[in-house]
């Protein structure tokens, strides 16, 4: 019997979609890549927790704070991408200086992610696999496949499974091509 997270992400319960340890520098090159299984979300949420009472930092950390704090952080990791071009190498191919800060800004990405899903009690992993099962709804593979429309946009209830649809049928598609 599959679970709920193999049923909505296709994945095993490990998170890899390959067998065996896939992590690592060399396998993100080629495309594979899976998350360690530890820390847990709710790990880091403890961890965070416990750092900030030692510090005596709750009193900062209000949901509003939080946010703020967030924002700041996705700021810092959008610089690191700011003046790249498309043809550079993506960040498999940056420096170890820049992979270092690449690491270290998604890492208060996700510290700060957690701490305000904590703060607002919303059970991350859970609200993640009732997400996917809405995006499903809202983007069937058959209508939403190559096409960077939003569900709004789609042919929805138009189109069965087995007729095929082109991106440059979407109005949306065909829009963002002229554009460009």
């Amino acid at each position: 019997m599959q679970s709920r997270l193999q049923r909505v992400g296709g994945m095993s319960a490990a998170g890899g979609d390959t067998p065996g340890d896939t992590r690592g520098e060399g396998t993100a090159a080629a495309g594979l890549f899976s998350f360690s299984p530890e820390p847990t979300l709710e790990e880091i949420r403890r961890l965070h927790a416990e750092f900030a009472a030692e510090r005596d930092w709750e009193q900062f950390h209000q949901p509003r704070n939080l946010l703020l704090a967030l924002v700041g952080e996705v700021g810092e990791l959008a610089e690191l991408f700011q003046w790249k071009t498309d043809g550079e190498p993506g960040p498999q191919g940056w420096s170890p200086r820049e992979r270092a800060a690449l690491q270290e800004e998604l890492s208060d990405v996700l510290i700060y992610l957690v701490a305000l899903a904590a703060r607002c009690h919303v059970d991350l992993p859970q609200a993640v696999l009732s997400k996917m099962d809405i995006n499903r709804q809202r983007y069937p593979a058959h209508l939403a496949r190559s096409s960077s429309c939003k569900y709004t946009e789609l042919p929805h209830g138009t189109i069965s499974e087995d007729q095929a649809v082109e991106p440059s049928d979407l109005p949306c598609d065909s829009m963002s091509e002229a554009s460009t």
